[in-house]
């Protein structure tokens, strides 16, 4: 047996054929490995897809029972009626007004019902109330002229408010999602490190975020619904950086948009923008505190300053009384 299989190694001819049938056998594979071989990269992608599509239809049952906060309101009917009888949308509603009414927190048809009632209401109220004042009750030593620009202003003033309590209310609210987006970031980046998509990143952000800052939560929360009803993911993402007109949430909005184009990693880009958003903040805390000096100076002159002479210089006053003073 041995000395068949030394025969064989020792044969030349026999290695030769050898090695041509390995040769052979070895080229038929590479040829048809090619042909045999399943598409685990299009598994992969449906896998991915349906998986998104599952996760969608679980926030959406999610929301539809466990809701609690109506984020839009139902129009009220006399408002409706008086906004559709005089066309004051054609007239006072546009698309400026629609921006800062998202910005400020207020969401569908009501709330844009409510802003163009109210915006053409007070005006026509001020408006009367000024003219009955100046022209009937008191013209307070007025010229005509003079009661007609009140009139006039007050008229201009009624146009303002709305758009002022809306400014007041958006800044109100970008101040807290300012205040409290570093730590949502952080929370972001710690479930997106640990493998959540980025639906459950948003949706357990907003929970963890709530009691930190109301306006941010609510903002995450109606992210998480657009993701899973917009068909384009990147929509929903640019939805969130015009309601909000934070800069920081803005470069988040880039990142993601990158992330969803390119399949970039999250995990640096948000690390460093988190950072970024801590810097800034420590930064406004700072030029607050460098501002306080100068705004102290006119109390501590007015209010300060007169109680502490008044403290130093009254005993010596009352010394100087009695000893000068006596018989």
């Amino acid at each position: 047996m041995w000395d068949l299989v030394s025969d064989k190694i020792n044969d030349p001819q026999f290695l030769i054929s050898a090695f041509a049938a390995i040769a052979a056998v070895a080229t038929v594979l590479t040829l048809a490995m090619p042909l045999i071989e399943k598409d685990t990269l299009a598994g992969r992608m449906k896998s991915v897809a349906s998986e998104r599509d599952r996760i969608r239809m679980r926030e959406r049952d999610r929301l539809a029972k466990t809701s609690k906060v109506a984020l839009r309101q139902e129009e009220k009917p006399f408002m409706k009626s008086i906004v559709e009888q005089f066309k004051l949308s054609d007239w006072l509603g546009t698309e400026g007004a629609k921006a800062q009414l998202a910005s400020a927190g207020f969401r569908g048809a009501a709330a844009e019902t409510a802003f163009v009632f109210f915006r053409g209401v007070i005006p026509i109220g001020l408006f009367m109330l000024g003219a009955f004042y100046l022209f009937v009750l008191n013209d307070m030593g007025y010229s005509v002229m003079m009661r007609i620009a009140a009139v006039i202003f007050l008229l201009y003033i009624g146009i303002k408010v709305p758009e002022i309590f809306l400014k007041n209310i958006a800044q109100k609210r970008q101040f807290s999602m300012r205040r409290a987006f570093p730590d949502s970031l952080d929370l972001m980046l710690i479930c997106v490190e640990s493998g959540m998509s980025i639906e459950h990143a948003f949706r357990k952000v907003a929970d963890e975020i709530g009691p930190q800052s109301i306006p941010l939560a609510e903002e995450l929360t109606l992210t998480t619904a657009e993701l899973s009803f917009l068909p384009d993911r990147r929509q929903a993402y640019e939805n969130l950086g015009k309601r909000t007109g934070v800069d920081a949430i803005r470069q988040v909005v880039t990142v993601l948009n990158q992330a969803e184009k390119y399949g970039t990693p999250l995990g640096t880009a948000l690390r460093v923008v988190s950072q970024e958003s801590r810097d800034t903040r420590m930064a406004e805390a700072e030029k607050k505190a460098a501002s306080l000096p100068p705004k102290l100076t006119v109390p501590m002159i007015l209010f300060f300053l007169p109680v502490l002479f008044a403290v130093i210089l009254t005993p010596a006053i009352i010394q100087i009384t009695a000893t000068f003073g006596g018989p």
